[in-house]
């Protein structure tokens, strides 16, 4: 058996604002906006440069209880992990689009880190994994 994670579903507060800073910002490609209306709703499709793993669909909040999650998914904590094959480049790269790093660069058993803040303030980790880290040998 084969399964995979497609898709994982970040809530936002406009489409377009997220579109922006996803493709413009983070420089990820937007892979689908289709409108959608007989639930008068897009769907909306971004993922990292290059990568063909799990996409993000960017769901724009339609009931006021879920307005309440724009930007605090995961209870402050860290919520998505954006792999890197050349930590510095991107992170020098983000720095200058006028993203928000709230940890500095680490470097850990694992590889390179620091913590950044999406246009919500959702916390993601900037990381580049070691070349022997069990998951980079999981996508070669």
């Amino acid at each position: 058996m084969k399964q995979a994670i497609v898709h994982i579903a970040l809530v936002v507060k406009d489409y377009d604002e997220a579109i922006e800073f996803y493709t413009q910002k983070l420089n990820f490609a937007l892979l689908e906006d289709t409108y959608q209306p007989e639930q008068d709703k897009r769907w909306v499709v971004v993922a990292p440069p290059n990568s063909t793993g799990t996409t993000i669909l960017l769901a724009r909040a339609s009931k006021p209880e879920q307005e309440e999650f724009i930007g605090n998914q995961s209870g402050g904590r860290v919520f998505l992990f954006l792999n890197t094959d050349d930590f510095w480049r991107d992170y020098n790269q983000m720095v200058s689009r006028g993203i928000e790093f709230v940890r500095e660069p680490k470097t850990a058993d694992y590889g390179t880190v620091a913590v950044f803040k999406d246009l919500y303030g959702n916390l993601w980790d900037l990381l580049e994994l070691k070349p022997d880290h069990p998951i980079v040998k999981r996508m070669k």
